[in-house]
């Protein structure tokens, strides 16, 4: 049973894990909708017009939140591009200091 208080040997919470979170519940959300259209009366049509309202508006921050992850990832692939392209001698000696090292380590 879930405590609300966090392991301290627990991975962290990531962006992805709530994002994911969150498709499981706006899933579980329209199979309940589906699973109660055939139910009849005003409290249950103002339910269902409330939790669909609230499952368009979280569809719409899922895909909101997709296309700000993929422009960051692009605008952290640019960086490193650039990077390398003004650095190309630095992250050559990288290369071969780290080649050399895993030479040496290989050896033993």
């Amino acid at each position: 049973m879930a405590t609300g208080i966090r392991d301290e040997d627990a991975a962290p919470v990531t962006t992805e894990d709530l994002l994911e979170d969150l498709r499981t519940i706006v899933r579980d959300a329209e199979a309940l909708l589906r699973a109660t259209e055939g139910q009849a009366g005003e409290k249950v049509a103002e339910l269902r017009a409330r939790v669909r309202a609230s499952l368009d508006d979280a569809r719409g921050r899922l895909e909101d939140a997709g296309v700000e992850a993929t422009q960051r990832a692009k605008s952290a692939v640019r960086s490193a591009d650039n990077y390398a392209h003004e650095n190309p001698w630095l992250l050559i000696g990288i290369a071969a200091g780290l080649g050399f090292l895993i030479g040496r380590s290989g050896r033993r």
